[in-house]
């Protein structure tokens, strides 16, 4: 999703800017850009506010149409999916992500207007994190933020911390209200690897059954026992999760520069921790034939999907098909050698309530950053092809 977008600048001469007389204005009209980089969207834009140890973390999202029913309830049982403390193979941290709605609804209709998403901290342990004010995490932000700021706040991760996916979540609860009212959208994801240890695709069912988001009942054992066996080793591991999108209608997104799979990979690229994202059958194309790999068309509907449901960057009506990858935890307790402020050399052992694995909990995540795309998209083509009609219905997505 794009993060920022040009916009134009008027000024009447250079006292009106704010420069001294003499000084060279700048031409009347020029194109600038917007620096809004925790702004996700365009029709439908999200600013996401807060650290992980401030009094409160939120939102505010523009642009969501008027008159659909919301409430809390809609919105809490995707962060209750997401929040930290569920199990014992994730963060203890012991938040319950409540969240409130400050503005944009009036008798539980939304007006059109922004609504304010608030999401308060409660169980912050920030000297937990005093040896890390001059010291960096290996594989961790602390040092770049430090570098692009100049400061920066070490508690919790601050900024850069996983805890402001929940603001996220909770405006793709938004999002996916919408859609699944305009268009029966769903949006669902799993867990397809931890560690090495492969998930087989078993039922959808299974996925709010146990702690992992997994979608196969025999392998939960084995994972619970591959996570006490990290926890107890002080290590952490990368993780595979599988978003999908169904009743997706045709249309959205638009070349060149606002492609739909474009902006679902900038989206997924968003989260914390992730490295890689594959749509469709990804980095499987590479040993695929032409003859393979293009999804052929009958009158029924699609034969395959190795497109994801994305063609020349627009939707197809089919299953919108996303993987990620996100790479081990930064924060672990085994000594790594790392640097001060100084440049001088130290060695850091990361001590606190850290998920040995960030993907036992992208899941929701996932499917909340698909939704927000989704959502962006559709009342982008809304927007621009509300009066393109056809006289024949779109291709079915998958042929009987």
């Amino acid at each position: 999703m794009r993060m920022g977008s040009p916009v134009e600048s008027h000024g009447a001469g250079p006292l009106a800017r704010g420069l001294r007389p003499g000084t060279a204005a700048l031409p009347t009209t020029a194109t600038t850009y917007d620096m809004t980089s925790s702004t996700f969207g365009r029709m439908f834009s999200v600013a996401n506010f807060g650290e992980s140890h401030g009094p409160a973390i939120g939102c505010l999202i523009d642009g969501c149409p008027p008159g659909m029913e919301l409430s809390e309830v809609d919105i809490q049982g995707e962060l209750d999916r997401r929040k930290p403390g569920t199990s014992r193979h994730v963060s203890q941290r012991r938040e319950a992500d409540l969240v409130e709605i400050l503005s944009g609804v009036y008798q539980g209709r939304t007006t059109g207007t922004p609504i304010a998403l608030l999401i308060r901290n409660q169980d912050q342990r920030s000297s937990d994190y005093e040896d890390l004010v001059d010291s960096f995490r290996p594989g961790h932000a602390d040092y770049t933020y430090w570098r692009k700021y100049g400061l920066r706040d070490p508690r919790g991760g601050g900024r850069s911390s996983a805890r402001l996916t929940a603001p996220m979540v909770a405006a793709g609860a938004v999002a996916r209200k919408w859609l699944r009212l305009q268009y029966g959208t769903s949006i669902r994801g799993h867990l397809q690897q931890l560690g090495d240890v492969v998930i087989p695709f078993e039922d959808w069912d299974e996925v709010g059954r146990n702690p992992f988001f997994a979608p196969n009942h025999s392998v939960v054992a084995r994972l619970e026992q591959y996570m006490d066996e990290l926890r107890k080793a002080g290590d952490s591991c990368g993780a595979r999760v599988r978003v999908c999108a169904q009743s997706v209608p045709v249309g959205l997104g638009a070349p060149l520069a606002a492609k739909l799979d474009a902006d679902i990979a900038g989206a997924m690229m968003a989260i914390n921790a992730v490295k890689a994202v594959e749509i469709g059958s990804g980095f499987d194309v590479v040993t695929q034939r032409g003859s393979e790999h293009g999804d052929e068309m009958t009158p029924q509907g699609f034969l395959t999907n190795h497109a994801g449901g994305v063609l020349g960057g627009i939707s197809t009506g089919q299953d919108i098909e996303v993987s990620i990858a996100l790479k081990p935890t930064s924060s672990i307790r085994l000594p790594r050698r790392s640097v001060n402020r100084s440049l001088q050399p130290v060695t850091v052992a990361t001590q606190g309530r850290h998920d040995p694995c960030v993907g036992i909990r992208a899941t929701p995540i996932a499917e909340a950053m698909l939704a927000l795309v989704l959502v962006d998209h559709a009342l982008l083509h809304r927007a621009q092809n509300a009066d393109v009609e056809f006289d024949v219905p779109p291709l079915p997505a998958r042929a009987p």
